[in-house]
């Protein structure tokens, strides 16, 4: 599987830590919803504490690469939703404990509310896997 980073000169360069573009050749495309900080019985993890929240998160991400073959070296595309701008820099180093740069392209999206009053974020995945 090859894996390509664009950023062309006549495109802005990111404001973050995260990739513009990215094209793959080879592999086999995994999409994963939208995760939130539910375990596995389906109850809330961390109550109003974004690092617990987001830590969830990312283990049910995790969990869900592992069970399509993945890892997080294979994500291509993050999407990120949280209720509080204020809250990335605390996502965003939690990512840095899963995933390594070069980031693959990421969208945040500040959002009014999620499904749950009680979820702080919402994030979903895609990976290429090697055939």
């Amino acid at each position: 599987m090859e894996k390509t980073y664009l950023q062309p000169n006549n495109v802005p360069k990111p404001a973050g830590d995260y990739s513009q573009g990215l094209t793959v050749k080879g592999g086999t495309l995994v999409m994963i919803s939208g995760q939130v900080p539910w375990d596995a019985e389906g109850k809330l993890v961390g109550k109003d504490d974004l690092q617990a929240q987001t830590r969830q998160v990312f283990e049910n991400l995790k969990n869900m690469l592992a069970a399509a073959g993945a890892t997080f070296s294979d994500a291509v595309k993050l999407g990120i939703f949280l209720k509080n701008r204020e809250d990335f820099p605390v996502v965003r180093d939690i990512r840095a404990q899963y995933l390594t740069p070069p980031f693959p392209p990421t969208t945040l999206l500040v959002v009014k509310d999620l499904a749950r009053e009680e979820w702080l974020l919402e994030i979903e995945v895609m990976a290429v896997v090697e055939p």
